[in-house]
């Protein structure tokens, strides 16, 4: 675990260097970014004290904070923390972003609590195997009746499975039960996909279902950067198809995340 935890933060401070470069100009990355806020707005009050867990370079907290709420951001990384703090001195944030490197599976230790909400985006969460360890602090960090919204990978994205005739790799990875292995920027270390009904299982009953749904059902993944400006007839059809279905059973169970919101009894 220990050697796991080591490779993530290596990978991940690596990347802190090109990660927000890779979502200039990105109109897909972009959409679904949107949809995460939308579900921020939508079921969290406003003027709120909010958790980020695997923050990032703190782009998500920035345009969160820029909502009207506040937010300490956390994260593994110390080339992620650092990013976060360069984003607070320059675009003036003090007292609206907090930054603090920690694990998500230690959250018992965090500071700034407690919070409204605790929300994490893209996947971070994929890097463990277990997600209880993560759950488990979840009640004595939150207010009552306080909310986790998390973009998580599932083991169903049609886009992927699409190119079984292309990489058949590629299209089973998420398929995999022992999970796969990623390469981030020359560093290996091993992701899993979970089920929304998985992650619910990790919440145990504590926690209520508030809503489900698929992101990027039937558009690209968020590591396509190129098809939408090269087919952007076909990607504006899709992306109608896309916001059509993302609420639909089963589609809210599939796509390349899903965002499961949870609310804490009170």
């Amino acid at each position: 675990m220990i050697d796991h935890t080591q490779s993530v933060s290596k990978a991940f401070s690596r990347k802190s260097f090109v990660y927000d470069e890779f979502g200039e100009n990105h109109v897909n990355l972009t959409r679904m970014r949107e949809r995460v806020y939308a579900a921020v707005n939508r079921h969290i009050p406003p003027n709120s004290h909010l958790l980020e867990i695997n923050a990032g370079t703190g782009l998500d907290a920035q345009n969160i904070v820029r909502l009207g709420h506040t937010v300490h951001a956390t994260d593994l990384s110390d080339g992620m923390v650092e990013a976060i703090q360069t984003k607070i001195k320059t675009a003036q944030l003090d007292g609206k972003l907090t930054a603090e490197r920690l694990s998500f599976t230690a959250l018992d230790q965090v500071q700034n609590g407690p919070f409204n909400a605790v929300y994490s985006n893209f996947g971070g969460l994929n890097c463990v195997q277990d997600l209880r360890p993560v759950t488990q602090h979840l009640p004595k960090i939150l207010r009552p009746g306080g909310l986790a919204i998390w973009v998580i990978m599932p083991p169903i994205c049609p886009w992927e499975i699409s190119l079984f005739l292309k990489d058949w790799r590629v299209a089973t990875r998420r398929l995999r039960p022992n999970g796969v292995v990623a390469n981030v920027e020359a560093v290996q270390f091993r992701t899993w996909y979970f089920t929304p009904k998985q992650v619910m299982r990790a919440f145990g009953p504590q926690f209520e279902l508030l809503h489900l749904e698929g992101l990027s059902v039937v558009t690209p993944t968020a590591d396509n950067k190129t098809f939408a400006p090269r087919r952007p007839n076909l990607f504006k059809r899709l992306v109608q198809l896309d916001e059509a279905v993302s609420h639909m059973w089963p589609f809210n169970r599939m796509g390349d995340f899903f965002i499961l919101t949870m609310k804490l009894n009170s």
